[in-house]
């Protein structure tokens, strides 16, 4: 966390420094260099240009204000800082929200095993790689598969990567949307009625919607039902993650804060947790200097957040509602 300030307030220094001379030429080029941006014209950057200085601002801000102590998370010019907060939350925030009945969650917890202080799945091999679902509304996709990837390496003890794509081309018939959004619940239904998922390898991602390809020969994955655990009960969604594996969840991912966010601890307090619209994966969780956190698996890149992955703030009401709709997968 002390290495996460004192990289931002570096930066920070850097880019006041450039904007006190006027001179973000410089920065803005190599931004666009490193994150391999290229515009269809003018218009189209001087309007991106606008936005990232914006955006540089607001990081600015807060990474000073992390300096000193206001706040437990930084800030970065990540590969969406020439993108809004409404252009973020309309194609990459594909999450819809399931309609469910939750008097009658289906979670039994196991009787008489202890929870752990700290739990980390990418340590015992149940996490792929970190992806980035790119300009399409695919979190529900690649949150789904990170569970069912979890509980096939647990049967299997092989960590095979799935296809987020074979439910975005395949799963519209079970209610889900590709690119403009899925639920959670509906890609395990499509896992179940297929009778299985195909691998990333052999079903590669493609940023779009595609023609279904799905193919028996390419199958990695399955599973015959999901449990769904008790809305807004973090105590039970520890016990969940600690004793079943990675679980996917629903977060709000609407605040700026979240969609620059560089590392440390995610606390903010405004983060309404009835607003969920982003689907990712809980691997774990644990507690940095008192505060208790969750760890979190995103799918917006390793240039998002640490590596992929951001530490939320856990026992705290809630935070950002990510224990509003979490799902697990059985086989």
């Amino acid at each position: 966390c002390r290495m996460h300030i004192l990289c931002a307030v570096l930066l920070s220094a850097l880019l006041a420094l450039c904007h006190s001379t006027s001179d973000l030429n410089e920065v803005w080029s190599q931004w666009k260099i490193k994150h391999r941006k290229d515009y269809d014209n003018q218009t189209e950057s001087a309007f991106r240009r606008a936005v990232w200085e914006k955006n540089m601002q607001l990081v600015l801000r807060h990474n000073q204000e992390a300096s000193e102590g206001k706040h437990s998370f930084t800030l970065g010019l990540n590969h969406l800082a020439d993108m809004t907060a409404e252009e973020i939350n309309e194609k990459l925030n594909g999450l819809k929200v399931e309609d469910f009945d939750f008097r009658n969650y289906t979670f039994k917890e196991a009787n008489g095993l202890s929870t752990p202080q700290s739990v980390d799945w990418r340590k015992n091999g149940l996490v792929s790689p970190v992806q980035n679902q790119g300009l399409c509304g695919s979190c529900w996709a690649f949150s789904s598969m990170g569970a069912l990837e979890g509980q096939m390496k647990k049967q299997t003890g092989i960590l095979v990567p799935l296809s987020p794509q074979n439910l975005v081309d395949c799963s519209t018939n079970d209610g889900n949307y590709g690119c403009r959004g899925g639920y959670i619940s509906k890609a395990f239904s499509y896992v179940i009625r297929n009778g299985g998922v195909d691998s990333e390898r052999f079903y590669p991602y493609e940023h779009q919607n595609g023609k279904c390809r799905y193919s028996t020969a390419g199958k990695a994955g399955y599973c015959s039902n999901f449990h769904i655990l008790p809305q807004g009960d973090e105590k039970t969604l520890q016990a969940a993650v600690a004793s079943v594996g990675p679980v996917s969840v629903a977060v709000n991912a609407m605040l700026p804060s979240f969609h620059l966010y560089r590392g440390g601890l995610y606390n903010v307090p405004n983060c309404n947790p009835m607003l969920i619209n982003h689907a990712v994966l809980v691997v774990g969780y644990g507690t940095d200097r008192g505060q208790d956190y969750w760890l979190v698996k995103n799918s917006w890149g390793t240039a998002w957040g640490e590596e992929g992955f951001i530490r939320l703030a856990r026992n705290k009401s809630n935070l950002c509602g990510i224990a509003n709709f979490a799902v697990y997968p059985t086989l």
